[in-house]
This record gives structure tokens, C-alpha cells and sequence, in this order.
């Protein structure tokens, strides 16, 4: 091969520039989402074994826990789930009785979604058991960490963010 024939990226000398090697284990958003899976399965084991609900629908009744009444759209937004996967948890915890839809007025295509008694006795009945795991974790860090944790959570997102905008 002649030199104008070269690639661009290959060295003169005929050896090839090192490649940039991405080790997983140490990329941060990889480490990030694996800790967030690993606890978020850990903490499914609190209302899937009882309760035989998986970790979307524990998203869903929590969300309608904290804040009595939404749509799904908005609770796709609170949990930066996609909205396919609320349609399908809000769907299965209908099917349990477990959650109620009620018609907007206004606008008939828009449903406000809450918990239903039974689902209020539900979520009712896990809280306690999801903040004890939470101290858990938490009771693992100093009181130091626990705010330098708070910090970088804040500037992960903040860069976050920004890099969507980019």
C-alpha cells in the first residue's frame, strides 16, 4: 500500500496508535447503574416475595404513595421509567385491585391514577420495611459521607443534565 493509500489513522512508522480500552469495571455511569441495580434488586426482595410485585410496580405504588394522585405520564417522569414499562406496572396493579383510574374531565384521554384501599394497605405495610433498608445502607457511611454523597449526587446530575443539552 502506498503512503497516499494509508488510512489516516495509521502510523507512519506502520504501527498503529493505541486504542483507547474502556475497562467497565471503573466507568463511572457502569458503576453507578450496577450499584443502583444490585440494591434495587436487594430491596425487591422486601415486596416481591411477600407481595409478589416486581420492582416497576413497586415504583408505581410508591410514587402514588407519595403523592396520592398522577398521571402515568407523570409518573414515567418522577421515575425516569419509560412509559411503556408504567403502562405495564400500572396495568398489573389494576389487575390486583391494587391501584384505581379516574377519567379527567376535561380531557378524556388523560386518567388520574391512585392507590385503591388495598393498595394503600400495600404500600402502607412496605414503607416501614423500604426506610429500615434504607437506614441499612446508609448506616454503612459516616455521617461525612452521607453528606459528601448528598454532594455528588447533586453534581452527577447537575453534569448529567448538562450533557443533555450538549
Amino acid at each position: 500500500m502506498c503512503d497516499q493509500q494509508r488510512p489516516k489513522s495509521a502510523a507512519p512508522s506502520g504501527k498503529e496508535p493505541a486504542k483507547p480500552v474502556l475497562k467497565l469495571g471503573a466507568f463511572l455511569p457502569y458503576r453507578l447503574n450496577h450499584l443502583a441495580e444490585t440494591v434495587s434488586r436487594s430491596l425487591s426482595r422486601i415486596y416481591a416475595d411477600t407481595y409478589g410485585i416486581g420492582i416497576p410496580e413497586w415504583r408505581v405504588l410508591a410514587t402514588l404513595g407519595e403523592h396520592k394522585a398522577m398521571t402515568a405520564r407523570d409518573i414515567s417522569q418522577a421515575t425516569s421509567m419509560h412509559k411503556t414499562k408504567v403502562s405495564r406496572a400500572v396495568a398489573a396493579l389494576e389487575k390486583r385491585d391494587l391501584l384505581v383510574r379516574d377519567k379527567n374531565r376535561n380531557d378524556q384521554r388523560e386518567q388520574s391514577l391512585s392507590l385503591s384501599e388495598k393498595g394503600n394497605a400495600m404500600y402502607e405495610d412496605i414503607v416501614p420495611q423500604a426506610l429500615a433498608y434504607s437506614k441499612n445502607l446508609e448506616d454503612a457511611l459516616t455521617e461525612e459521607q452521607k453528606s459528601v454523597l448528598d454532594e455528588v449526587f447533586e453534581r452527577l446530575h447537575e453534569a448529567a443534565r448538562a450533557g443533555q443539552s450538549d
